[in-house]
């Protein structure tokens, strides 16, 4: 039997992403660890998986978030732990677009501000990048090309995107991206 904790990675965790989150969780009956919401993340990998154990239902939605900074945050290396530990089964991550210079990394697939699923990255607004631009750019994303996650959505900034994800109006878009996440991976509630 598998006991390991099913999670979604979520690479922002500033207000309008949380109140985003939770909502869109809501909305696919997943479970916000809240507690790690924080720009930035203020909890070590270890502290957050000992929450995540805690947690009542799954999948659980954790952020984090390195506020910008450049080089391996205090967000990515907790991302980092709670991907690569033995109790913990990652369903996917949402790879979130903001104004940086990091390097980035390419995905498959994007959601833009419109809902759609477009192949290749969007910018902060969920805007379809120009086709010779490959990678996302995000503060906190870095790390997830060295990581084993099955599925990475690229997502413009969670909450924002010109309101088109505000938390008010149902989260749609991020809404729709952790559908994308459960439907491919297979998850139907617990036990699956």
């Amino acid at each position: 039997m598998n006991t390991k904790k099913k999670v979604i990675l979520v690479t922002d965790g500033d207000e309008a992403a949380r109140q985003a989150i939770e909502v869109a969780s809501q909305n696919v009956g997943a479970e916000t660890l809240t507690i790690s919401a924080g720009c930035p993340t203020l909890w070590s990998g270890s502290e957050l998986v000992s929450l995540i154990k805690q947690s009542k239902h799954e999948p659980v939605v954790v952020m984090f978030d390195d506020k910008g900074a450049a080089g391996t945050g205090k967000g990515e290396e907790a991302l980092a732990y709670v991907a690569n530990h033995k109790d913990i089964e990652v369903l996917g991550a949402l790879a979130v677009a903001s104004n940086t210079y990091a390097p980035g990394i390419r995905v498959e697939s994007s959601i833009t501000k419109d809902g759609q699923f477009i192949p290749g990255p969007v910018n902060k607004f969920g805007k379809k990048m120009p086709r010779y631009i490959k990678n996302i750019h995000g503060d906190t994303l870095d790390i997830l090309k060295y990581l084993n996650i099955p599925i990475i959505i690229g997502i413009g900034d969670v909450g924002k995107m010109d309101g088109a994800d505000d938390y008010r109006t149902g989260a749609k878009i991020t809404t729709r991206a952790f559908k994308e996440i459960l439907d491919r991976s297979g998850f139907h509630g617990p036990g699956s």
